[in-house]
């Protein structure tokens, strides 16, 4: 396996990024090593809450919520997913599949032994973290879940299913507002408006995650969007760049090292033809009977993943009785928006079980 690994050059001085590094070595299915990233903060001997993020962000998403769960005498782990942040970053798209992320993990969540571990996923978080959860579920006390879900669609019709592919496979590329306006409606068309950001990720070679990550997190009032994106059109991102779009741009010097972030989205079982159906049918039928905590910490505003909280409130016995938090103006990084609110929710429900 062709792996690549960002300098650290590249890391150097972020801001509001003081933290640690921490490395595990794991092995690949044909014997390569591969090495993830971590941080690891608050008191040894704290409950650890494991934190995971999503595509196409990394660690430094969980910057502002550490200060307060590290506060609180929570010990914090934040990964960074293979293909992200300070991890190696496989070279090849087939390196990607939903399940080798999550025997990646399995494998690094074990040589770490981390136990009686309270996890907190969202986005790609919630997706692998849950099969670890369901995979591992002796070292899990509690579940925290934000703007995710564990996507199982075995009975999307024959004709979304063909129409979705052939869209995929001879549509022109989106441009950015096509595939922003479409994932605004997700709703009711999910596998068809999903299918945008899909083909737009895969096909845009370098994938413009820094500024794509400043429109999505930062407020802009109307001329500044317009100037930033006009600079984007224009070639010209670093004259108007963000420290935090730099930060999100960091893990990728060059688009050859962007193959995660690009390639994960087409994994998100969407359609019942997806290689990774048997597995989420069968994580389904672990957490219908897990009766531990499970707490939804939902956004209000967050196009993609607007009430799939249900699914888990409907199903799920542990995430009965338990304060649901939907958290206001949050958008789909709440991490970013509203760390505070987040971590208070895991706080609470950490000290009343």
């Amino acid at each position: 396996m062709k792996i690549l690994r960002t300098p650290d050059a590249r890391f150097a001085d972020l801001a509001d990024y003081p933290f640690a590094p921490h490395y595990t070595v794991i092995k690949t299915a044909d014997g390569s090593d591969l090495r993830i990233h971590h941080l690891d903060e608050g008191p040894r001997d704290g409950p650890v809450v494991l934190c995971m993020h999503g595509q196409p962000v990394w660690s430094y998403l969980y910057r502002k919520m550490i200060p307060y769960l590290v506060a609180a005498g929570l010990r914090v782990i934040a990964p960074d997913l293979p293909g992200y942040g300070k991890s190696d970053k496989p070279a090849e798209r087939e390196d990607y599949s939903y399940q080798h992320q999550v025997d990646w993990m399995g494998q690094w969540l074990t040589a770490n032994n981390f136990k009686g571990v309270t996890f907190f996923g969202q986005d790609w978080g919630g997706l692998i973290g849950l099969r670890l959860v369901a995979n591992y579920p002796e070292r899990f006390d509690r579940v925290v879940i934000a703007n995710t879900g564990l996507p199982y669609n075995p009975e999307v019709a024959d004709e979304i299913v063909k129409e979705v592919m052939a869209f995929r496979a001879n549509a022109p590329t989106p441009s950015l507002l096509e595939m922003q306006k479409a994932l605004s409606q997700m709703q009711g068309e999910t596998a068809k408006k999903f299918a945008y950001w899909q083909k737009f990720c895969w096909e845009t070679v370098d994938m413009p995650i820094g500024f794509m990550m400043s429109l999505t997190m930062e407020q802009h009032s109307i001329p500044g969007k317009i100037i930033t994106f006009l600079a984007h059109q224009l070639g010209l991102d670093r004259l108007t760049q963000s420290t935090l779009a730099k930060a999100y741009d960091a893990p990728f010097p060059n688009p050859s090292y962007k193959m995660g972030p690009r390639a994960m989205p087409s994994h998100v079982p969407t359609l019942p033809t997806d290689p990774s159906l048997d597995e989420q049918r069968k994580a389904w039928a672990f957490f219908e009977t897990f009766e531990k905590p499970f707490l939804c910490t939902f956004a209000d505003n967050d196009p993609v993943t607007h009430g799939l909280d249900a699914q888990f409130l409907d199903k799920v016995p542990g995430t009965r009785g338990l304060p649901h938090a939907t958290i206001k103006g949050g958008g789909h990084f709440l991490q970013e928006r509203r760390p505070a609110e987040v971590s208070q929710a895991i706080i609470d429900l950490i000290r009343s079980t």
